[in-house]
């Protein structure tokens, strides 16, 4: 659900990211007194494995499209809305940048629907209302469920609003609406399940990782050892091998967008602030699309040419270096932010 900068006019692009960065400022001021030392690191290690994560599309049977795990709604429950945004943002900041996932103008938008729809919507309005003052294992996964589903049905919602109001594409209001909304409800179900799983495997490892974020304090002095190694090696096998597996069907966007136009994609414009966002974004992006780049005559280098197999050091070198500099950033991030004083 990556949106591409084609989709957008440069006032919402810009819009929106002025939106996202007040949202990060906002998260930050509000994690900035409450961040203990085990949640830095905590923070870091989920956004590696989200990172890793995304990078695996799964197969929608009898449509041709595909979907992926956003990640929101999973890393609100287990670190609360505010680190959660800084940490989503943080792995869709490394995606735009480095492997040239999501366009430069969009990453406003990117980071509001799949970070502050779940953390700052979903979360609090769906799945704590859900889950009550007295949750109980089923309760949880109720409230997962209906949280996972909503929220793939509000991401992709907002995907549509800003490209009717961008009005460059051709993709009339109510047809990209009828195609985006049902085929991201099965994405939305397995989101659920994903996390679901995930939820469930902290809750019986370490309880108090999620009491901490359900109630906006402290982990304290329980060891988190375990489940930081688990998640980190978690990411390193997936984004190393269990990626190589990736369904190769376009997403719910880009099956909704081919649908409605007859393309893969559409074509953005050359000039202006377009032309500016795909420079930067070339320069930057060492492993475009999470492979190596191609030649100047627009071929992969000669040593997949000759054995495609060899694509897959590509796909492994991404998904570990992607995961590993997610750690990293969103790491150094949390703990200044643990460090610097409350203004």
């Amino acid at each position: 659900m990556h949106m591409a900068d084609a989709l957008l006019s440069p006032a919402v692009g810009g819009t929106m990211w002025a939106v996202s960065a007040g949202m990060i400022a906002y998260s930050s001021a509000k994690i900035r007194t409450g961040l203990d030392e085990k949640k830095v690191p905590l923070m870091g290690v989920l956004g590696a494995f989200l990172f890793a994560a995304q990078m695996i599309n799964f197969t929608i049977p009898a449509t041709g499209s595909s979907g992926h795990l956003g990640g929101g709604l999973l890393l609100a429950i287990l670190l609360g809305p505010h680190a959660a945004f800084l940490t989503i943002a943080s792995v869709l900041i490394v995606q735009a940048m480095f492997f040239a996932d999501g366009g430069l103008l969009a990453l406003g938008c990117n980071i509001f629907n799949m970070g502050f729809v779940t953390a700052y919507l979903v979360y609090p309005l769906v799945y704590r209302k859900i889950l009550g003052r007295d949750p109980n294992q089923g309760r949880m996964a109720l409230a997962i469920m209906v949280s996972a589903i909503v929220g793939l049905q509000l991401g992709p919602f907002g995907v549509v609003l800003e490209t009717h109001f961008s009005g460059i594409s051709e993709l009339p209001f109510k047809t990209f609406l009828l195609l985006m909304q049902p085929i991201h409800l099965p994405i939305g179900i397995v989101e659920g399940l994903v996390t679901l799983a995930v939820v469930s495997f902290v809750y019986k490892a370490r309880p108090e990782i999620l009491q901490a974020a359900l109630d906006a304090h402290p982990i304290g002095l329980h060891p988190v050892r375990n489940v930081l190694l688990s998640f980190l090696a978690a990411a390193i096998v997936t984004g190393g091998i269990v990626s190589w597996y990736a369904s190769e069907n376009p997403d719910g966007l880009e099956w909704a967008i081919a649908r409605v136009t007859g393309k893969d994609d559409l074509q953005e414009p050359g000039k202006g602030v377009y032309s500016m966002m795909a420079a930067i974004q070339q320069s930057t992006a060492f492993l475009p699309d999470y492979s190596f780049r191609k030649t100047a005559s627009g071929e992969r280098p000669e040593i997949i040419k000759q054995n495609p197999a060899s694509g897959k050091v590509g796909t492994s070198i991404s998904g570990i270096l992607g995961a590993l500099i997610t750690l990293v950033i969103v790491f150094v991030t949390g703990f200044v932010l643990r460090r610097r004083p409350a203004t």
